[in-house]
């Protein structure tokens, strides 16, 4: 019954559908519509301008996960590369740090629905509505990964829907103005400064964190080696694509939006211009529905990471490394970020955003830097090919993470260095003052798959021989 428990693993129910729902939902795509206003005012009117310009950047850290999962089609994502290219002890830093990031993400989700609700309802505690998000999300994700996937669906649809209806209402309200409908003014470069298309850059690709956590659903998803870097490359593309063409139709009709009252509400100015109040309410109804998926989704990366991380006994493998018998679904680990995410009710949303950077930063710095490792340094690949897409590629991807950094504000430096601190201190207790390594498992010469081989394969409790090295 032990030996049972201990091979159980995640059940693999996803194909490149399910995982392309899911993780479209978790990037919001009516996200767009939230930061259009400080996009707009942060680069004088070019936001498809410098959508492009995000999204081409992004493109190569999307690229250095995509390169990883090849390697490590296992759930932990950031944690397990790092841990499997380095060492344990780095890997455990890098899987706490991811852990500062995923577990706000619900969070900054719940928030994002109850600063639109609780002014429609004043009457209402703010913690019933924290509540009745957290338990919609909670039980979406604990009964089954499928109705999960069907919930997000559905949501996903509305989400979409409303964009199409949203851009034709910007055209024929351009049509009735008898504006041009087709300019390249949003995409000249005039008018604009380095720092300003930079300063728009960190605002916009604040949009793709999160889109690592598709990696983290790699145990569940049929065919991970092909399946999940195609996934996450589509998505990244979509995104990029669907913001461009959406802030073009917004920026066509409004290039200047002091003319509205309230920057951050700009988008619900419009949709009052262009459709009526009906329209506006509707749209409003959509966009908090959609951020529930988006909840959905984030609860799900977090879950399946404190699974990695129990499954290796550095969080205590009776709790986070627990499946249900019979849907082989982390259920502690869901209830756990539900019970983690009612301290929304003490915290503000612009806190919440600010935390989950420093998380998603460190990783994507270290996602690049394992491709690196990985494929140029422990390999040998030395050729121009694996040059360019192991080497610059990552390089490339690491500078503009480091763009990121220099934007990152003071209160998630000092968040999460202290959160750091409580990681080194756990360490130090967990390898008895690194006199012993990291608990770890290592993957199987037969599981580290290049070209498609899905072989499931086994994993065998071991220790990484440089792990009392950090």
């Amino acid at each position: 019954m032990k030996g049972e428990t201990e091979n159980r693993e995640l059940k693999r129910t996803l194909g490149f559908f399910s995982v392309f729902v899911l993780g479209l939902s978790l990037m919001v795509p009516t996200t767009v519509f939230i930061v259009f206003g400080l996009a707009s005012d942060a680069t004088n009117g070019h936001v498809p301008l410098v959508y492009i310009i995000a999204t081409v950047a992004m493109l190569f850290t999307v690229l250095s996960y995509a390169n990883m999962v090849k390697v490590y089609p296992k759930a932990g994502s950031a944690y397990t590369y790092v841990q499997q290219a380095f060492n344990s002890n780095l890997g455990f830093f890098i899987g706490w740090g991811t852990l500062f990031d995923y577990i706000f993400f619900p969070i900054v989700y719940v928030l994002s629905i109850t600063i639109y609700l609780e002014p429609l309802f004043p009457g209402i505690p703010v913690w019933i509505w924290v509540l009745a998000i957290v338990l919609t999300i909670t039980l979406a994700n604990i009964f089954n990964v499928k109705i999960a996937v069907s919930f997000s669906m559905l949501l996903l649809v509305l989400q979409l829907s409303i964009a199409v209806v949203f851009v034709a209402l910007l055209i024929k309200f351009q049509l009735n103005a008898s504006a041009p409908l087709f300019s390249w003014e949003p995409f000249m470069p005039h008018n604009l400064s380095l720092p300003v298309i930079l300063s728009g850059t960190v605002i916009l690709a604040y949009n793709f964190i999160g889109l690592d956590a598709v990696s983290t659903l790699a145990e569940e998803t049929h065919n991970p080696v092909k399946t999940i870097p195609k996934a996450m490359i589509s998505i990244a593309l979509f995104i990029g694509i669907m913001y461009t063409a959406v802030s073009y139709f917004m920026q066509i009709p409004f290039p200047d939006i002091s003319i509205f009252s309230n920057v951050d509400a700009v988008t619900f100015e419009i949709a009052d211009k262009i459709g009526g109040m009906l329209v506006a309410s509707v749209f409003l109804g959509i966009l908090i529905f959609s951020v529930i998926v988006g909840g959905v989704s984030a609860q799900m990366g977090i879950s399946r990471l404190l699974y990695a991380m129990g499954r290796d006994n550095v969080l205590p493998k009776q709790v986070f490394g627990y499946l249900h018998p019979r849907t082989r679904i982390p259920v502690f680990n869901i209830v756990i970020s539900g019970v983690i995410s009612m301290t929304a009710v003490f915290l503000t949303l612009d806190t919440a955003i600010s935390i989950i950077s420093f998380g998603a930063y460190t990783a994507f710095t270290f996602v690049n830097l394992s491709v690196i490792r990985h494929y140029i340094i422990k390999n040998k690949m030395r050729s121009i090919k694996a040059i360019i897409h192991y080497l610059v590629f990552p390089i490339i991807g690491i500078l503009f993470i480091a763009l990121l950094w220099s934007h990152i504000s003071k209160i998630a430096i000092v968040l999460g260095l202290l959160w750091n601190c409580i990681g080194f201190i756990y360490l130090l207790f967990l390898t008895k003052a690194f006199k012993k390594p990291v608990p770890t498992f290592t993957i199987d010469a037969g599981e580290q798959v290049e070209h498609g081989d899905d072989s499931s394969g086994s994993f065998s409790v071991g220790s990484d021989p440089h792990s009392a090295k950090v």
